[in-house]
């Protein structure tokens, strides 16, 4: 087997080898969710490909720094420094202060990545909490030629920078192209080229969210804070940034020109983006009536879904597409992870069972033995193969059809040793629990079955009620077990509960 791993560096556009900076240790970031609205479906997929990566990098046996910043501030509806704030827009809306529509959201976001098992980062800094260091960084690029000040606004000379760098090199756009395709925008009196964008913007009257800076009153720019925070934390080298392909244009084509303006060099070895997420062959969108929410897919609130999926349903069906490639969600892409998940998780406790067999604990280790053993090797090479998943999971799928002819012997013959099931046990326990941070959603208590029998007397109770009208008694078993994270849904095909 080969244990190199490799990886997809979306700026050389190939895979490369994964050697990092300073091994054992790596240094990862990976842009975090401005928090002005509840996240959605696409985020959660892109937060649990990096916490794979995160997970098989500490599996590997590396030290890994895991920052993931917060946006809190400065995020505004244009990519240019233009349009409106994103949270002052939704305070307005919502009639809260801008801090509250952050505490608001980021406590939704942390609920989320818990309900979907994703690992916290090491380091999760807020842009609110690194001004000065932001002001510290566009006062440098000025010194430097490569930003200007106009009005009490800051803005970064793209086109200085690029006589002696490269703006677009990550996503491939030519500078030439992008001024004479950008649209006449606000402000654009004020700069020198409308590719020019925001590095601190001078706050109006009516902008709530402001700092004191040497240029006035203002706010930064979004790009700004992931230039400051992924170096402060991980130095002026880092292994690998991440984030959704969304924003390789202009987010983090920003960040490499601010990040290389300020210190000369490149500053990040790896970069690696995840992919969109469609529904039934199309784009999600609220036009089309099929964005749905991580909690409308869980408790089936969505016209589009047959029934709700469980948290590790979902999680389960992100990792059978690889993190770069475009995924489809349909009912029946979820029936199937639903399917194939619950079948991953009776394997490995067939395993169990199997472990303590004595017939085994003889026998000579023979043909079946190493194919097993070949298919272990291949599950491990799927995710040394830049983090393919997909793959991983299509050899984990065959073993599952080994275990069970191996339970119900079913073998022609055949046998496997002991220690051939021991190994199983190991790869299941390290990949589907350590690495793809799945859980086995029939145990939450100390005995799964037990709580499923509950349960189902819980619910025949309430549905008892209901029959009866006896609403008090319905409303009341609902509520309690709200208290407590239990989520449950009336449905068409019956009542169904969800741990949230």
């Amino acid at each position: 087997m080969n244990k190199d791993l490799y990886l997809y560096n979306s700026l050389s556009r190939q895979k490369e080898k994964f050697e990092p900076v300073n091994g054992p240790f790596v240094g990862m970031y990976v842009c975090g969710p401005t928090v002005y609205s509840d996240i959605h479906l696409g985020n959660v997929r892109t937060f649990t490909s990096f916490d794979i990566i995160y997970r098989y990098l500490v599996h590997l046996g590396y030290k890994v720094r895991y920052v993931r910043n917060i946006t809190d501030a400065g995020h505004l509806t244009n990519d240019q420094g233009e349009g409106v704030n994103r949270m002052e827009s939704q305070a307005k809306l919502e009639k809260l202060e801008p801090m509250e529509i952050v505490q608001k959201y980021t406590v939704g976001f942390h609920s989320v990545m818990n309900l979907f098992n994703n690992l916290s980062p090491t380091i999760e800094p807020t842009a609110t909490g690194h001004i000065l260091e932001q002001i510290e960084m566009a006062q440098d690029l000025i010194e430097k030629g490569y930003a200007y000040e106009v009005n009490g606004s800051v803005y970064f000379d793209v086109k200085a920078y690029n006589d002696k760098y490269n703006y677009g090199k990550l996503s491939g756009r030519n500078i030439d192209e992008l001024i004479a395709g950008y649209r006449d925008l606000d402000a654009q009196d004020e700069k020198r080229n409308s590719i020019d964008f925001a590095l601190w913007k001078k706050a109006s009257d009516a902008h709530i969210m402001r700092w004191k800076s040497p240029w006035g009153e203002g706010f930064p720019g979004w790009h700004l804070e992931c230039s400051v925070m992924s170096m402060k934390y991980l130095g002026e080298f880092f292994d690998i940034h991440g984030g959704g392909m969304d924003l390789k244009f202009p987010h983090h084509e920003c960040e490499i020109a601010q990040n290389e303006g300020a210190t000369g060099h490149s500053t990040v070895k790896y970069w690696m983006h995840t992919n969109m997420l469609n529904f039934n062959g199309q784009k999600m969108s609220k036009s089309l009536g099929n964005s749905i929410l991580p909690l409308e897919m869980v408790m089936g609130d969505h016209p589009l879904l047959d029934k709700g999926y469980s948290p590790m349903t979902i999680r389960f069906l992100f990792l059978m597409s690889h993190y770069s490639s475009e995924l489809d969600i349909s009912v029946k892409a979820l029936q199937d992870a639903e399917k194939l998940y619950k079948r991953m998780m009776e394997s490995f406790k067939v395993l169990e069972l199997l472990s303590n067999q004595n017939e085994l604990k003889n026998n000579s280790s023979g043909k079946l033995d190493l194919e097993i053993e070949s298919l272990i090797n291949q599950a491990y090479e799927g995710m040394n193969d830049d983090f393919n998943t997909a793959k991983t999971i299509s050899k984990l799928s065959e073993l599952n059809s080994f275990i069970f002819k191996i339970q119900n012997k079913q073998l022609d013959g055949d046998t496997v040793t002991l220690d051939t099931i021991t190994k199983l046990q190991s790869t299941y326990k390290s990949l589907l629990f350590e690495v793809f941070g799945l859980r086995d959603e029939q145990e939450i208590g100390s005995d799964g079955k037990v709580v499923d029998r509950l349960m189902d007397l819980i619910i025949d109770i309430r549905q008892n009620a209901r029959a009866n009208k006896d609403w008090g008694t319905s409303d009341k078993i609902r509520d309690i077990l709200q208290e407590v994270d239990i989520q449950i849904k009336d449905n068409k095909e019956g009542t169904s509960w969800v741990k949230v």
